[in-house]
């Protein structure tokens, strides 16, 4: 089968395309034709060796398909089945094996690519709005990189819970898009200082929470939006790592709170799983959620895609397909 291999990490020209053999499944797990693979931020992490993996390795962590074939005491799927799933590496591939249990059912009304762009942003968006920092319906929340795919995403569900939304993007086209999400207020960070226009917007008090996927070159503003007692949500770092930080900093701004969450913390069990990812799923099904795909690569274009995510330049979801 064809494949995304990396064998050194590395810049984009670290994803080579392969041949290589189709995976053997074991005992609890499933084999799947792919048809659509998402691509995030994690994938460049490990790409980067960042996060570390055992070389050389097929990259991609979530993916839509149809079940091809089952592993020893599989009952939760069926070949035929159409599924998805985000957290298990190997997707940039024409088949993959995924444990049976993180694989979920894609219901009728929902495309193999919204399931692909939808697990790990929708999901993610999901745990954080929902469990992270619960919003309240009157909490003006502030979501750094509005135009990208969890910020369309997150900015939806925030609106669902009834907060008030603040949104940082780069560009007017960019600003557009997360007012067509529901962002109350859009910040062109390129043109203001986003985190003086948020503590003008409030009369000086700030925000509740800062979800902020974008690290380096925003978390100290994104600090200074808080208000008392504030959360910031620090879920990524597409600008790079945050430096060492002094947490007596945290009590002189107001006593705020700093968490770094990661998905897979919050899909512990599969009914939280299930939950999440049923919620997401069905309310794409019911177009209550909107999804967008920029743009869609074949999987020999890997490379492409990789630059596109990291020049900031994509708005909403970026998918492969084989």
């Amino acid at each position: 089968m064809q494949a995304i291999l990396i064998s050194n990490p590395g810049g984009p020209e670290a994803l080579v395309v392969s041949d290589v053999a189709k995976p053997v499944l074991g005992p609890g797990e499933v084999l799947v034709a792919i048809e659509a693979v998402g691509v995030n931020f994690i994938d460049v992490y490990f790409r980067e060796g960042r996060y570390p993996a055992k070389l050389p390795f097929i990259p991609g962590q979530e993916a839509a398909g149809t079940v091809a074939g089952l592993g020893d005491g599989v009952t939760e799927v069926a070949v035929g089945d159409r599924v998805a799933w985000c957290g298990v590496q190997g997707t940039y591939a024409e088949f993959a094996v995924a444990p049976a249990a993180r694989l979920v059912r894609v219901p009728d009304h929902v495309t193999s690519q919204q399931a692909a762009a939808a697990m790990l942003q929708g999901m993610t968006a999901h745990y954080l709005c929902h469990s992270t920092y619960p919003i309240q319906a009157g909490d003006r929340v502030l979501i750094q990189a509005g135009a990208g795919g969890t910020g369309l995403l997150l900015t939806q569900m925030a609106k669902k819970l009834g907060a008030r939304v603040f949104a940082t993007v780069s560009t007017e086209e960019k600003a557009e898009l997360s007012r067509e999400a529901g962002a109350d207020e859009v910040l062109i960070y390129t043109k203001v200082d986003f985190a003086a226009e948020v503590k003008r917007l409030t009369d000086g008090e700030g925000v509740a929470v800062v979800y902020d996927s974008v690290g380096r070159s925003t978390f100290e503003q994104s600090l200074s939006c808080l208000r008392r007692r504030g959360n910031l949500v620090l879920f990524g770092g597409s600008s790079g790592a945050v430096p060492p930080f002094d947490l007596i900093r945290l009590s002189t701004m107001g006593s705020l709170f700093v968490t770094r969450p990661t998905l897979k913390d919050y899909i512990v069990t599969r009914a939280e799983l299930e939950q999440r990812a049923g919620d997401v799923l069905g309310w794409i099904s019911d177009g209550s959620l909107k999804l967008r795909i920029e743009h869609t690569y074949a999987l020999s274009e890997a490379e492409q895609a990789h630059r596109a995510l990291e020049s900031r330049m994509t708005t909403g979801k970026v998918l492969l397909l084989p």
